[in-house]
């Protein structure tokens, strides 16, 4: 039993905050002839591999809960029999549904649900529903990798995947040398804190009910676009597309300049670059675009962007103290509600690139929907980046009390706008 590591309070406050449990799951279709004993065996090499699946909390009142790693125990694996006249994949996209709906105590529940659909006697999916204390996005490829290697060898000890635990972490990170690296990530945090202006976000021009609203907005012309103007400017993909959403999001809201929380794998820190576990957690970045031409403003935000990447890891317990701290010296909220997560793993841009009538030709498969409406609260807004080949899909959440939905919708079109428009037109300053 320890204190939850960083990455895990990071999520134990969005939990708080948005009053859910943060369930991430995925259906895989089995290969002919899986039996229920490979999935069983598969389960139980990731439970024994790693402490993160059989982790619990113990919940404290006014404080952050305690973690708790099992040394034995059993998980079950649901079985579900799909009728011979159906098909399978729905009945397993349903049972998805059902485990994410399912509600989760914390104590008490293990944090991975699984469940197996047979159909006419073969077993056709696996459905894996976990918290999302488990693991982040970067720490579920490592999993996922350690789980190939392990079906290839055989052998546990080929399989990988012995990074430091969250149990490690959180003892590291209460030690002398834990608390001078939050001290010095916190001194960043606070000379930006008394910097920034306080308002990030319209206000309540156009509050909806229900109040928090989702859209997505799937772009092949913006995964070509940011391609050419990476290659062009000697950055990455995910630069590219922090500034298009600083150039957006300036241009929809009228607020400048730009700061946003840009979630971090912190997976570039040796000892934490094999961790199976939940190790991301925001930087606070300052983006000033006016002015620049779109090429400049990637550069400028690369910079920006690595100088806060390399605050990224810290005490989200001491943050709140500082934010209360200085907050009531300015005498207002500061408000840093606003996030952006590119949840593909990293990757160069190789081999030829799209010309300019390919990119502009993309932009006809262009989709926006909106896909959900609830008033359970969410961050003010957040804009994910999902892994999706050909294409760039973008999830933006908002609080219509202080974002509209016109906003929203405007600001992921206009990051699809300046990056063709740049690609296309690369002397065309976005000024």
């Amino acid at each position: 039993m320890a204190e939850l590591s960083w990455g895990q309070r990071e999520l134990w406050g969005g939990m708080v905050r948005q009053e859910t449990w943060m369930p991430m799951g995925m259906v895989v279709a089995l290969p002919a002839g899986t039996t229920l004993d490979d999935v069983c065996a598969e389960l139980r090499f990731i439970l024994e591999r790693f402490p993160s699946p059989r982790t619990r909390l113990r919940l404290r009142d006014g404080r952050a809960p305690l973690q708790v790693v099992a040394g034995d125990g059993a998980v079950p694996v649901e079985v579900v029999d799909a009728p011979d006249d159906t098909d399978p994949a729905g009945v397993a996209a349903g049972v998805s549904r059902r485990l994410h709906e399912t509600a989760f105590d914390f104590e008490r529940d293990w944090p991975v649900r699984t469940a197996v659909v047979r159909h006419r006697g073969n077993v056709t999916h696996q459905v894996t529903v976990v918290c999302h204390l488990v693991n982040d996005g970067f720490g579920g490829l490592l999993l996922a990798r350690a789980v190939a290697r392990w079906h290839a060898s055989g052998r546990v000890d080929e399989a990988g995947g012995g990074g430091m635990s969250a149990l490690e972490q959180a003892r590291w990170q209460g030690s002398e040398a834990g608390r001078r690296q939050s001290g010095s990530a916190l001194r960043y945090w606070e000379k930006t804190l008394r910097a920034i202006p306080a308002r990030r976000f319209p206000g309540a021009v156009d509050v909806r009910e229900p109040r928090h609203w989702q859209g997505e907005l799937v772009s092949p012309a913006l995964h070509l676009a940011a391609q050419v103007v990476a290659r062009r400017t000697g950055t990455d993909r995910t630069t590219v597309l922090l500034t298009a959403f600083a150039v957006a999001l300036a241009g929809a809201t009228g607020i400048r300049p730009v700061v946003v929380r840009v979630v971090v794998s912190n997976r570039f820190r040796s000892t934490l670059a094999a961790a199976v576990s939940p190790v991301s957690q925001p930087a606070l970045c300052v983006l000033e675009v006016d002015g620049l031409d779109f090429d400049d403003a990637v550069v400028l935000a690369g910079r920006r962007a690595l100088a806060a990447y390399k605050h990224a890891y810290y005490d989200p317990g001491e943050l709140d103290a500082l934010r209360e701290r200085i907050e009531a010296e300015r005498g207002e909220e500061v408000d840093i509600a606003c996030y952006f997560n590119d949840r593909r793993p990293p990757a160069t841009v190789d081999g030829s690139l799209p010309g300019a009538d390919e990119v502009r030709d993309a932009l006809g498969s262009t989709a926006f929907r909106w896909i959900a409406r609830q008033d359970r609260p969410n961050e003010r807004m957040f804009l994910t980046i999902a892994d999706e080949p050909g294409t760039v899909h973008l999830d933006v959440c908002g609080d219509t009390a202080h974002i509209p939905p016109g906003v929203l919708e405007a600001c992921v079109r206009g990051m699809e706008t300046v990056t063709v428009t740049a690609a296309t037109r690369p002397a065309t300053g976005m000024g």
